[in-house]
């Protein structure tokens, strides 16, 4: 029982990582320019395509593929992953910050159906197997099992989120982003460069959402161009659950929605006596989005926030 539990308990802060990253992203966006970017889910996907291809590129055969070319394939993939959400928000969503909340959602989604389009006609529709990033070794740990790619995950997974609480509560460019997202207009007025600012979010937080691509990859040992829909929305339903906005709250509400997951998909076969199974894990997704948005709008570590200060954060 205890090794069951603690099997179940890693599986779900493995998951809880990757999704705690991807969230992390959606609620930094909404947080300097209340807008939601369905496109995100898309940069989650492109992280585990743009390793595959570094890999592709500089080692040839994949299997051969040593540590360091591993390491080079993630920093890399990560990072042009970063430039590439940059580039999106320049082109895609900097010309409509000025119009209604509608326009810039209505963009983000042409985004993401030209990338998802994009990646299947360049490397096809079908999924592809994706190389481990770290080596496959179990261990026995009080009757249950960890392994070594489980391990991998957790540890890359903290290094960046703290990586990113210090960036935003210890560095100036945290103070510039955390000024923009209080009030643009009073932040401009102050000569703060808001441009800089969005940015830096549009850089930092693709480059999270690459990163739990190819964590998710490499866990799972496959990707494809439609990996990112139903993770995106994951995660999109954690950073509700834990609050819009709020930084921690990403992060909570994706480990609880992935222990919810993992715990629910291992009783529900038993309470409904084989009835239902765990292809309804992703059910229990959607049904807490919609309890959360019913019972609390704002989540658990959010505030509410009135429609005239968005409107007062819209307008430059």
């Amino acid at each position: 029982m205890l090794g069951t539990f603690i099997q179940q308990a890693v599986n779900a802060l493995t998951i809880g990582s990757i999704y705690a990253l991807i969230a992390l992203g959606y609620t930094m966006v909404y947080g300097v320019l209340r807008m939601i970017n369905f496109a995100h889910g898309e940069m989650f996907m492109l992280g585990a395509y743009a390793a595959f291809l570094v890999l592709t590129v500089f080692v040839g055969e994949i299997g051969s593929a040593g540590a360091f070319a591993l390491t080079l394939a993630f920093f890399g993939a990560v990072i042009a992953v970063g430039f590439f959400g940059v580039g999106i928000e320049r082109l895609a969503y900097k010309p409509l910050r000025n119009s209604t909340r509608l326009a810039p959602m209505l963009s983000s989604l042409g985004v993401s159906l030209t990338l998802v389009t994009g990646v299947q006609i360049l490397a096809g529709p079908q999924p592809v197997a994706f190389p481990s990033f770290f080596p496959a070794t179990r261990y026995d740990f009080m009757g249950g099992t960890v392994t070594s790619v489980q391990i991998g995950i957790l540890v890359a997974a903290f290094v960046l989120m703290f990586a990113l609480y210090t960036l935003v509560n210890r560095s100036r460019m945290g103070i510039i982003v955390r000024a923009v997202s209080e009030s643009r207009p009073t932040a401009q007025l102050l000569g703060i460069n808001v441009n800089l600012a969005i940015s830096a979010v549009f850089f930092s937080g693709p480059l999270l959402g690459a990163a739990g691509g190819i964590l998710y990859a490499s866990y799972y040992g496959i990707m494809s161009p439609t990996m990112g829909a139903v993770i995106g929305l994951k995660a999109f339903t954690a950073a509700i659950l834990g609050g819009i906005g709020s930084i921690p709250g990403a992060m909570l509400g994706a480990y609880i929605l992935a222990f919810v997951e993992v715990g629910g998909t291992a009783l529900l076969p038993v309470i409904t006596n084989g009835v239902l199974g765990t292809e309804y894990r992703d059910v229990l997704s959607f049904v807490i989005l919609i309890l959360v948005l019913l019972v609390k709008p704002a989540g658990i570590l959010g505030e509410p926030v009135s429609e005239e200060s968005m409107v007062y954060k819209r307008e430059f």
